[in-house]
């Protein structure tokens, strides 16, 4: 059972892509915009966690709502055979989550070339990439909504994020820059920009800080959230149902906006 601020119907004829959907915040969001009556499509480069999220969703909407394909978002290869599949089964792709992306912080005596390489394409190339194969199609259709998932680092620089940052930070700009592009089509392009989310990948943050630290991973936690004014991190659950509002339309003049998710801790 999924609890939802918005109708059973609020997405209902829309064909929603999420990337990364085996993550925290892709696969609440799967579930949600599923529950609001999407049809959605998921993809992820772990096929059984791909899975056990597709046995997931069948029993909130019809099987033949829903399509998976495992993926890897960095290979040209793999991002058209995605588009291929997903809008053969179930039309055209009308709303675009990019929630694919990888999180680590490296400070820059660290960091080699392979590495800011890596981060770049996952976090920012591959998503600009994959973005621009289904803009043409949202085009011609003059209709769709575009949410990318940024960070909070996007929006101010961290220690050790002289990799991470930029790649969000990036994303922001792409955001903003093709949401001018595309409202003259009717197309929406926005992004979300959580702080720390409670998802297994940021756990494997703090826990790498609490190593650092030299200090048990519970005091790390604990530092953390005392930092934040609402006094907890942010859930997924959260950060999908401002995704799922962005996908509705339901403000159409919103435009290459990037909404803070962060209990506070940047007003």
């Amino acid at each position: 059972m999924i609890d939802l601020l918005f109708a059973s119907t609020a997405l209902h004829g829309k064909h929603v892509l999420i990337t990364g959907a085996t993550g925290g915040i892709g696969y609440e969001t799967a579930k949600m915009a599923a529950a609001c009556g999407a049809t959605v499509s998921i993809t992820g480069r772990n096929e059984s966690k791909l899975v056990a999220l597709y046995e997931r969703l069948k029993p909130i909407t019809d099987e033949s709502k829903i399509a998976m394909f495992a993926a890897d978002m960095g290979f040209e290869d793999d991002r058209l055979k995605l588009i291929e599949y997903c809008e053969g089964k179930l039309g055209v792709i009308t709303g675009l989550v990019n929630a694919a992306g990888i999180a680590e912080n490296i400070i820059l005596d660290e960091l080699d070339e392979e590495k800011l390489g890596e981060i770049m394409h996952l976090n920012y190339t591959s998503s600009v990439l994959l973005t621009k194969e289904i803009y043409k199609k949202m085009k011609e259709q003059r209709k769709g909504a575009i949410v990318n998932v940024a960070s909070l680092s996007g929006l101010r620089g961290t220690y050790g994020g002289t990799a991470y940052a930029s790649s969000k930070f990036a994303l922001i700009g792409f955001t903003q820059s093709l949401a001018l592009e595309a409202i003259k089509s009717n197309i929406n392009v926005n992004a979300v920009c959580p702080g720390f989310v409670d998802t297994p990948m940021a756990r494997q943050l703090i826990s790498k800080k609490a190593e650092e630290a030299g200090i048990p991973y519970e005091e790390q936690m604990t530092k953390i959230e005392t930092g934040f004014p609402s006094g907890r991190l942010t859930t997924p659950e959260e950060v999908a149902t401002t995704i799922i509002f962005m996908l509705s339309g339901a403000v159409g003049n919103l435009v290459g906006e990037s909404i803070k998710i962060s209990g506070g801790v940047v007003v």
